[in-house]
């Protein structure tokens, strides 16, 4: 009787052994898929691009719904980050279907172009953890609650501030925010680049970490709209 029993344990051990081996690929896999950082994150920054002057530099993908003349556009959304507190955070946490047509329909009053939509959800809105349509509408919650400084929403001519300025002027403009959540970014040829705001996760404000940067220059340039 007790060798009867040996091919049948034999039989039970090598199944375990190849379904510890298929739990090991599958794992291998999932760890391969899974980005650095792993979706974790202190809070978001929500970065307004300020359109003019971006539309002024010589390299980038200039679409005509940002850079047309005759658009009369300033700040446009170019994405809603999720953010380390001393550093960067994750970036591409996943594949990330398309964005649908009816959700880039939605968007394009805010970010400008469908292929900036995409690349924003598929490097950033994939680590929030949220679905597409709910990443996109703490986009727009995000934005709508920031209001834009009179003189900077559509400037008829040239300006010169220093980011202290630029920040203090949105502070005022924002009264429930702390004047720490707004920080000014800028191109090394000392034109404005983005205002970038931060945001609690449940999108509540709050003062930028250091990994929000900072514009290091005294002055910077402020195109007016075309």
């Amino acid at each position: 009787m007790p060798t009867r029993e040996k091919p049948r344990a034999r039989i039970l051990a090598a199944a375990m052994v190849i379904s510890l081996l298929v739990a090991g690929v599958a794992d291998a896999k999932s760890h391969r898929r899974r980005p650095s950082g792993g979706g974790t994150f202190a809070y978001y920054l929500l970065s307004l691009s300020y359109a003019p002057d971006f539309c002024a530099q010589p390299s980038g993908n200039k679409d005509p719904r940002e850079c047309g003349a005759g658009r009369h556009i300033g700040f446009v959304v170019h994405g809603l980050w999720p953010q380390g507190e001393n550093g960067r955070g994750p970036e591409r946490c996943g594949a990330g279907s398309p964005v649908s047509e009816d959700l880039i329909r939605a968007m394009l009053n805010y970010i400008p172009s469908e292929s900036l939509i995409q690349h924003e959800w598929t490097s950033h809105g994939t680590c929030s953890g949220l679905s597409a349509a709910d990443y996109f509408a703490a986009v727009r919650k995000a934005r709508d609650s920031v209001t834009i400084p009179a003189d900077l929403k559509e400037p008829a001519a040239r300006l010169r501030k220093s980011p202290a300025e630029i920040e203090s002027e949105f502070a005022s403009a924002n009264s429930r925010f702390p004047k720490e959540a707004f920080r000014v970014s800028c191109y090394q040829g000392d034109e404005l680049q983005e205002v970038r705001i931060c945001f609690n996760k449940d999108l509540s404000p709050r003062a930028c970490g250091p990994s929000a940067g900072e514009c290091a220059a005294g002055s910077i340039e402020i195109l007016p709209v075309r």
